[in-house]
């Protein structure tokens, strides 16, 4: 069976003075092959816990992940990760930072060279293959992780707020390549992301999270992913279900920050 189960996942962690936090109960959640889902929910609700659940980073303690119809058990290649800050290899080149995963396997050259080349056209950074990765900007930095992670070839692609510390101008134009990348490649994509905006844009599903326990709230299904592939953004926005959807899952959001902080909630959701 193809695709991503995501099968009653409850996750405990136990305190150094005898208490616990439940960060995930009783989580479930099915994901064909290609489909493309982002996640959000106030501080506190297991978003990126469920990511590293996913991601085989943690076991646990009740539920099962399972992919294709095996369960995870740990870090595999079938799942990439994408982090936030790109946790790459600074002390080598974009070239050498994509080819890194299949060299790893013991690729050949050649065919490691054809994959990591034709990434490179891909994410825009054929004319910087050579420069060392701190030479490049954030924007550039995150176009690597992407390109990284694709040279593995994964079944799934899982993104903890992979575009939150770029400015706007340059997050718009990454949050159109993931769409881009998510059509052309057919990859499963699981997104966190604090913004509102960013998980409409990106998700063709939409999970609000709940906290205390971290569990799901409400699922959306939206037409604003497969709109914005290859268009403008924000043309996309103007879409007339875009606002009110929007406004609903703020307010929704807002509403549980208030809850967890009895009332003085404060900062963005």
């Amino acid at each position: 069976m193809s695709g991503l189960a995501i099968d009653k996942i409850s996750m405990r962690f136990d305190l150094p003075d005898g208490g616990a936090v439940q960060a995930l109960k009783d989580v479930s959640l099915d994901l064909k092959q290609g489909e493309l889902l982002s996640v959000l929910g106030p501080s506190g609700c297991g978003k990126t816990t469920l990511l590293n659940i996913v991601a085989g980073f943690l076991a646990p303690t009740a539920g099962e992940i399972r992919l294709n119809g095996h369960t995870v058990q740990g870090p595999d290649a079938e799942r990439g990760m994408v982090f936030q800050q790109g946790a790459l290899f600074e002390w080598m080149s974009v070239r050498e930072n994509v080819s890194f995963g299949p060299d790893m396997k013991g690729m050949k050259k050649a065919e490691s060279r054809e994959i990591v080349e034709h990434l490179l056209d891909v994410v825009g950074l054929q004319d910087f293959k050579d420069k060392m990765v701190y030479e490049l900007s954030g924007g550039m930095q995150q176009r690597v992780a992407l390109a990284r992670c694709l040279a593995n070839d994964p079944d799934v692609i899982l993104m903890d707020e992979p575009l939150g510390a770029l400015d706007a101008l340059t997050r718009e134009k990454m949050q159109g390549l993931v769409l881009r990348l998510w059509k052309e490649t057919g990859k499963t994509i699981i997104l966190i992301t604090h913004s509102v905006e960013e998980a409409l844009l990106l998700g063709e599903r939409l999970l609000v999270m709940a906290p205390r326990p971290g569990r799901i709230h409400k699922e959306y299904r939206l037409p604003f992913a497969e709109m914005g592939v290859g268009a403008d953004l924000r043309e996309v926005k103007k879409h007339p279900e875009y606002g009110p959807t929007r406004e609903e899952i703020l307010t929704m959001i807002w509403d549980m920050e208030e809850e967890i902080m009895g009332g003085t909630a404060g900062g963005e959701a």
